[in-house]
């Protein structure tokens, strides 16, 4: 491939180099607007933008930098590179640009809602094409979280009342639910190529108890919300996940932070459970369990991810920089500043939040320095890809 082209040589390329920008960017102007220093946004609402962007903006960069990666993987077959490949992403970034210009909601809502469907489209060969049938799922996941962003746009375009937040909801689930896809895969095929000597165990009775605790969280939540049924699916899953992390977990991980930052952001998602559970009895506010899970595991574990995936597929040595394994503790701090200090000192809610975000914002920023040069620049051992 002309050297014009790496940074669209394979699709984790240039997804997780606009997921790290965005992941600075997003959280900037978030932080600025609650500062004052920015105008709210006109089309989705100030608090729908933030939930909308790190949903649909920066966690789908992510996901499509993965799949677009993986999948060439699991079924051997080519995904999208060079000048498609950059057309899908300059689809991505004009769905982030556009909510700030002086354009119709029309407008606005069709490019983004685009993003998603071409994506299936750029998967649907491969995994359709593939002998396993497992991975098709994925298509079934995008299609369901473009029907979630159908329900954000509707609001902002004033054609419903509402859906908004039930979008963002499902698609915080959608992603709940691929994280305990891909948990299952990598965590333990990560932890046994990176920590020698050790075999993680995954149990079938544990994997199937917590995609059916799932769902049934996900039906409770909508039939009953921060009910006390919502309340016992989600300590369900918190007991099925700690069983299932135990099968993987070696107390040598400690000695590889690509590994063990995984791990931190696995109890985070579990310990959005138990808030989850908390919220139900009125015991804590119900949105520290969404920022567990969201600044915790996907923040974390979608950091921890790329860092090594990026490591892996440019031909480079699996050992993080220092400044990474820094700023895998920032994101750390990040979370249990944002999440927990909050029922430790309820009156200095504001406080918090600017220093987690803050923390967020050093930590994607260290991200950016180190991983541009290694996402835009040739494989080290002059392979392909």
């Amino acid at each position: 491939m002309p050297k014009s082209y790496t940074p669209f040589a394979l699709g984790f390329r240039p997804f997780f180099l606009c997921a790290g920008l965005a992941g600075v960017l997003l959280l900037a102007a978030w932080l600025c607007f609650l500062a004052g220093h920015l105008p709210a946004n006109t089309y989705y609402g100030p608090i729908g933008w933030h939930s909308h962007e790190m949903l649909f903006g920066f966690t789908t960069a992510i996901i499509a930098g993965f799949l677009l990666t993986a999948v060439r993987n699991w079924t051997g077959i080519d995904t999208i590179t060079s000048k498609p490949l950059a057309a899908l992403v300059g689809l991505w970034l004009v769905g982030r640009i556009l909510p700030f210009l002086p354009v119709s909601g029309g407008l606005i809502a069709l490019v983004d809602l685009a993003f998603l469907p071409m994506l299936m489209l750029a998967l649907r060969y491969p995994l359709m094409e593939a002998e396993s049938k497992n991975n098709r799922v994925f298509l079934l996941v995008l299609a369901l979280a473009t029907g979630a962003n159908l329900l954000v746009h509707l609001q902002a375009l004033g054609i419903t009342s509402g859906s908004a937040v039930a979008g963002t909801g499902m698609m915080r689930y959608l992603i709940l639910w691929l994280l305990v896809i891909i948990t299952g895969r990598i965590m333990p095929f990560f932890t046994r190529t990176g920590v020698p000597g050790v075999m993680p165990v995954s149990r079938d009775d544990i994997e199937n108890l917590a995609v059916i605790f799932l769902f049934g969280l996900m039906i409770a939540d909508v039939l009953a919300p921060a009910s006390w049924l919502s309340g016992l699916m989600a300590a369900a899953l918190a007991a099925v996940h700690i069983i299932r992390i135990r099968g993987w977990y070696d107390h040598r991980i400690w000695a590889y932070p690509i590994v063990w930052v995984l791990y931190t952001a696995y109890f985070w998602m579990i310990a959005s459970f138990v808030l989850q559970t908390m919220g139900a009895l009125e015991w804590v506010a119900p949105n520290l369990a969404t920022h567990a899970f969201t600044y915790g595991m996907v923040g974390i574990f979608t950091m921890g991810m790329m860092s090594r995936v990026a490591l892996g597929h440019t031909g480079r040595m699996l050992e993080t920089a220092k400044p990474i394994n820094i700023a895998f503790v920032l994101l750390n701090v990040g979370v249990f500043v944002r999440v927990l200090m909050p029922i430790v000192a309820p009156g200095q809610y504001s406080v918090w939040l600017f220093i987690s975000g803050g923390l967020w914002l050093v930590g994607f920023a260290i991200f950016c320095v180190i991983y541009l040069p290694i996402l835009i620049s040739p494989r080290a051992d002059n392979q392909p890809g």
